[in-house]
């Protein structure tokens, strides 16, 4: 086989240097052709190539970056406010500083702290942010997929046999498809390709080709209605769970004032019962001096030791319990299960049990309220409605199939690229069918959305004598739970009126060791109790709010949502009373900025 030789000149009028080793004269049309299509090839290839090597962090980035404008946006149109979303905390958490060996120091921790702890440590919390951020990275994909998609394939062959190689080629495609709100499909695209027989030292041949194709369904999948469906549903779903993790939120917030109340309160009854045996102590000294001087029988300093000994023993139970609420706490808050968080104990004395609001409040203005404020019963509305739409779009999957399809496809003209020749272009226009003749799954599927829209029709009125019930019995329980609590303060005062004329009847011996004991016990309980009907009466308090979604949580703190507040009084916005809601009080929630040391950042002293 002759081998030419290299032109060691230079290369003559219209021929294309080949990599400086061999030249073969080409027309000049044909060789601006390959190089323009070479140029282009090798822009795209390189386009391609950064595309390519974008690292995985960029590409998780640009899917945060739309992510959040989605989430923003959202949220501005359900609440008016955009807020700020991240889905990792920022920083260094607690728990990871706590591992660290970083020590807390005696800062005491109140019930926003608390909040911003479990905001970005809380595991719950996490996996509530996570899937609000999932519903709009589906959101992203369906917005995406009904947009210009493009798409670039390229080769390059070399094929011989043994040692000698016969030709070598190379192609490039580049396409466009679109779905069109009519449901209409349109695909473009555009093909290259260079073949030169390296065998009989003949140039490059090119070739280009453009082609453009538009499906339009005329019966079965036409319409706005299905070719939008898949868009329409991720809309709704972000907006579903927009809902839900703001009502999460606020249910978070009633969760965590809950669980730090009722530690408070364990912590209280534990120190009514150290009181409690010391006040024992004391009498079993008294009783043993007088018994062994001869002034009181032995039966009464007995018995003064019997009622110590079971306090003492009440001790021990009542610490285990306290150490047990903290760990509790602890695996809530997402914190290492030994971590002692010094409490600010101020939050627990200031609950205070009065709430005007209860007394004037109506019942059914309050029912009213739930039934057109609650978020997840709005949400169950919304999806009676895609139930509704799943319905038809059964029906839709029972239409024959006709569609209008029209191509046309066009060849290079004269070897020269991006050039076409027109007259010599192919094109067709036609229709294709599908007859509906056997459908049986889609019969199926269109009774199975039938009965699951009856059937979420009855899970919604289901649902909302739900909440009828829920709101009854919650404005129920919050007065009781009221009345409970006065009951309670006016049996702490009498009891402790008994303690002391009981004290003061034992030293003129007008009464027993036993009236004195059963004094001192019923104080205890006393206490006891008209701590939990405070804290119980505070929750409940809550609890009704929460049902009436009337908790709003901004910068401020936790307040009745005024235009809530304006249907069930026709007062204007108001603080709630307590130690969890005072007026001007710092912020409850600020779950995605705290400022508590023990947030999450840098922790200073």
């Amino acid at each position: 086989m002759s081998k030419r030789q290299p032109h060691l000149d230079s290369p003559p009028a219209g021929s294309l240097p080949m990599g400086g080793v061999n030249t073969f004269p080409l027309p000049d049309p044909v060789g601006l052709g390959l190089l323009g299509t070479g140029l282009l090839g090798i822009g795209l290839l390189g386009i391609g190539l950064l595309t390519g090597c974008r690292s995985a962090e960029s590409w998780a980035q640009e899917a945060d970056e739309d992510s959040y404008q989605i989430l923003a946006e959202a949220r501005a149109s359900l609440f008016g406010e955009q807020g700020s979303f991240r889905l990792e905390p920022e920083g260094v958490t607690l728990r990871q500083r706590i591992l660290a060996g970083e020590e807390l120091g005696d800062v005491p921790v109140g019930l926003r702290e608390l909040l911003s702890i479990a905001a970005s440590n809380s595991r719950t919390f996490q996996s509530e942010k996570e899937s609000l951020y999932l519903a709009a990275l589906d959101l992203s994909l369906e917005r995406w997929r009904l947009s210009w998609l493009g798409s670039a394939d390229g080769a390059a062959n070399m094929d011989g046999i043994g040692n000698d190689s016969n030709e070598a080629s190379g192609s490039l495609d580049l396409g466009l498809t679109r779905v069109l709100g009519s449901g209409a499909r349109i695909v473009t695209s555009i093909g290259s390709s260079l073949l030169r027989f390296v065998s009989t030292g003949d140039g490059w041949s090119l070739s280009n080709d453009l082609s453009l194709s538009i499906t339009q369904p005329l019966m079965r999948g036409a319409g706005r209605r299905v070719t939008l469906e898949p868009l329409t549903q991720a809309e709704r779903n972000l907006v579903y769970q927009v809902r839900s993790f703001e009502r999460f939120r606020r249910q978070y917030a009633v969760d965590v004032a809950g669980r730090l109340y009722s530690l408070m309160q364990t912590i209280n009854e534990l120190e009514n019962q150290e009181s409690n045996y010391e006040n024992l102590v004391a009498l079993r000294r008294r009783n043993e001096a007088m018994a062994a001087s001869g002034r009181l029988s032995r039966i009464e300093a007995d018995q003064a030791l019997q009622d110590e000994l079971r306090s003492e023993n009440q001790l021990i139970v009542q610490r285990a319990r306290l150490e047990r609420s903290r760990d509790d706490l602890m695996l809530f808050l997402g914190l290492p299960i030994d971590t002692n968080l010094p409490l600010d104990r101020t939050e627990f004395e200031l609950l205070s049990g009065e709430d005007d609001l209860l007394a004037d409040m109506d019942l059914d203005r309050a029912v009213d309220l739930a039934l057109e404020q609650r978020l997840d019963f709005l949400t169950s509305l919304d999806q009676l409605e895609d139930s509704l739409r799943g319905a038809l779009l059964a029906e839709d999957a029972l239409l024959a199939g006709l569609d209008l399809e029209a191509s046309i496809a066009a060849p290079s003209a004269n070897d020269t690229a991006l050039k076409y020749d027109w007259r010599t272009s192919g094109w067709s226009l036609g229709f294709s069918f599908d007859l509906p003749w056997d459908r049986i799954p889609e019969r199926n599927a269109l009774r199975s959305a039938q009965i699951s829209l009856d059937s979420r029709r009855r899970s919604v009125e289901a649902e909302a004598d739900g909440i009828v019930v829920d709101v009854r019995d919650a404005l129920r329980q919050t007065r009781n739970a009221h009345q409970t609590w006065k009951l309670q303060k006016g049996a702490v005062v009498l009891a402790t009126r008994r303690v002391q004329s009981s004290r003061l009847n034992l030293d003129h011996g007008k009464a027993s060791t036993r009236d004195v004991l059963d004094a001192e016990e019923d104080l205890r309980q006393a206490r006891n109790s008209r701590a939990a009907a405070l804290v119980d009466y505070s929750l409940s308090r809550l609890g009704l709010y929460l049902d009436l979604e009337a908790l709003r949580v901004d910068e401020e703190g936790i307040s009745l949502d005024p235009v809530s507040l304006g249907r069930l009084t026709g007062m204007s916005s108001v603080r709630i009373h307590s130690a969890v809601y005072v007026a001007g009080s710092p912020p409850l929630i600020d779950l995605q900025a705290p400022q508590s040391p023990y947030a999450h950042g840098d922790h200073t002293q």
